[in-house]
């Protein structure tokens, strides 16, 4: 696993001390049950404005701090150990590199600023079926004139009802299944056409389906080279799944940590359960699991920082591992627990629901282990 700096620690320890006492899971029950549309809690995103963390991998010049993948990571381990719910990873995570990688000037300077400070929210629209397939991409954008128009439709947009703007993937030439073809439009939400409708999920968090019918934007929208997006979006998508890779990681040690309390208090023929030597074999195996994914996860930020070559190796391997053991991870923590782990007044299901929406989530296990012996050529 990568050495985290002086600075890195400090900032993971902020990050978990502030979880647990400003936006524990108590906070999230909470804004679950008040039937919020955004699926987060809009003072704790605030919050996370005012301590800067909106702008860890925003250059200084644009109001960020430029900390890197690796301590954007670190951020996104610990709040994802208490299933905080904000646009952090959407927005500033995923929308803020595809504007890094391939806006220009212009753009950088409208949207990037008001990222870092949390005042504005862009996120990836990019899936159009149930299962994660980027080069499938059907939605079309066709030249008129000075404009492009955009039809087609985009589901389980990630903080789709909150977004200001979406970092669209659109086919402008060639057939579904192409890596030629693509390019990537930024689209403001209140683009006349555009329309969305949230969708509830079981892990009540803000996602929506996005419908565009004859949504006309100017060239200036286009990020990057016509036809070329997508070494754009492949680049921004690694990104992305090495940083939920950081967040299912903080939901999987939360959910070791839970399940070890348990076997430490839970009393059974007079003796704690976690002396029968069953259970602690099974809970020794999830701990070495657990260091493992941790050792996959922070290499694949790191590389990323680094600009390493094998950085999309290392997150496609890091979202595979991380899923796997986050499944096994949730599973064992409801089994362990028994029937009081199917109750909704425990946490326990809340992090299982959690679990499966981010394994799916731009990609699951199977795509990335294909991903990755492909890109090993295999």
């Amino acid at each position: 696993m990568a050495a985290l700096t002086e600075e890195q620690t400090l900032l993971k320890e902020q990050a978990k001390t502030w979880a647990r006492d400003e936006a524990p899971v108590a906070k999230f029950r909470e804004t679950r049950d008040s039937g919020t549309e955004t699926g987060f809690d809009k003072g704790v995103w605030t919050a996370m404005g005012e301590m800067g963390w909106p702008g860890i991998l925003i250059p200084e010049d644009q109001g960020g701090v430029a900390m890197g993948h690796l301590t954007f990571g670190v951020v996104l381990e610990e709040l994802g150990r208490q299933l905080t719910a904000s646009p952090l990873l959407a927005s500033a995570g995923i929308g803020a590199t595809a504007i890094l990688l391939g806006g220009n000037k212009t753009q950088q300077g409208e949207w990037l600023p008001g990222l870092a400070d949390g005042s504005r929210i862009v996120t990836l629209a990019i899936d159009e079926a149930p299962r994660h397939a980027p080069l499938q991409t059907t939605m079309e954008a066709k030249a008129k004139g000075d404009s492009f128009v955009l039809n087609g439709s985009k589901v389980h947009v990630a903080e789709g009802l909150s977004a200001d703007a979406f970092v669209v993937a659109t086919r402008t030439s060639g057939q579904p299944g192409s890596e030629e073809g693509l390019s990537l439009f930024l689209v403001p939400a209140d683009q006349e056409g555009l329309s969305r409708k949230g969708l509830i999920t079981a892990d009540s968090r803000g996602y929506a389906n996005l419908d565009f019918s004859n949504v006309e934007v100017p060239q200036s929208a286009l990020l990057g080279d016509l036809d070329q997006g997508n070494s754009i979006l492949e680049r921004t998508l690694d990104c992305g799944r090495a940083y939920l890779a950081a967040e299912m990681l903080g939901v999987a040690a939360q959910s070791f940590d839970m399940t070890l309390d348990y076997l430490k208090n839970r009393v059974q023929f007079g003796q704690p359960i976690g002396s029968f030597q069953a259970l602690g074999h099974r809970a020794s195996m999830l701990y070495t699991e657990m260091e493992m994914t941790r050792s996959c996860v922070e290499a694949a930020l790191q590389a990323l920082d680094d600009g390493n070559e094998k950085a999309a190796e290392l997150c496609s391997l890091s979202k595979c591992k991380a899923g796997k053991f986050l499944h096994h991870m949730s599973n064992e923590l409801i089994q362990m627990h028994g029937g009081i782990g199917m109750t909704d007044e425990f946490d326990a299901g809340l992090y299982l629901k959690r679990a499966r929406a981010l394994e799916f989530a731009l990609g699951n296990e199977a795509f990335h282990r294909d991903r990755f012996a492909t890109l090993r050529g295999f």
